[in-house]
């Protein structure tokens, strides 16, 4: 893809210090919060539930894409992704070096058949930037309803 074949729609900017256990501020001021490493019970957020609050809502605009594109008559009301985030660490290699996280995405849409949901959900896999940017990084697990989709 040629720089001609691009247009940004948006530039966002955040700067963290002092790791898991300091803060996070975007450039304009609308996320500015403490962090605290995940399982700490400390006061601030961490970069998984981050990820997860973003993954989720760029995925239901996915979804909500994919519905407009099968012409179904689905609003972004209608739509809810429950991201789960996993900070997980392969314990075969050397300390520091073993970290990884995992993603599960479970899409639900009342009054849409289990076939239907599965489709939007698949699609909407290949829409989103984010699945594009995890694509062959992390292992990304697909739900519908709470069901794990296969495939």
């Amino acid at each position: 893809m040629t720089a001609a074949q691009v247009t940004v729609l948006a530039t966002e900017t955040a700067t963290a210090t002092a790791g898991r256990e300091g803060r996070a501020r975007s450039a304009d001021g609308k996320v500015d919060l403490q962090l605290s490493p995940p399982g700490s019970n400390g006061p601030g957020s961490n970069p998984e539930q981050l990820f997860a609050a973003g993954y989720a809502a760029c995925f239901g605009g996915a979804v909500g894409l994919a519905a407009k594109l099968a012409e179904m008559s689905v609003t972004p009301s209608d739509i809810k992704v429950t991201a789960t985030v996993k900070l997980n660490k392969d314990d075969s290699v050397p300390l520091g070096s073993g970290f990884f996280i995992g993603a599960t995405l479970n899409v639900e849409i009342a009054g849409v058949e289990q076939a239907k949901l599965e489709g939007l959900v698949a699609k909407a896999h290949t829409i989103c930037p984010y699945s594009k940017a995890t694509k062959g990084n992390i292992e990304v697990k697909l739900q519908a309803n709470g069901k794990d989709m296969r495939g």
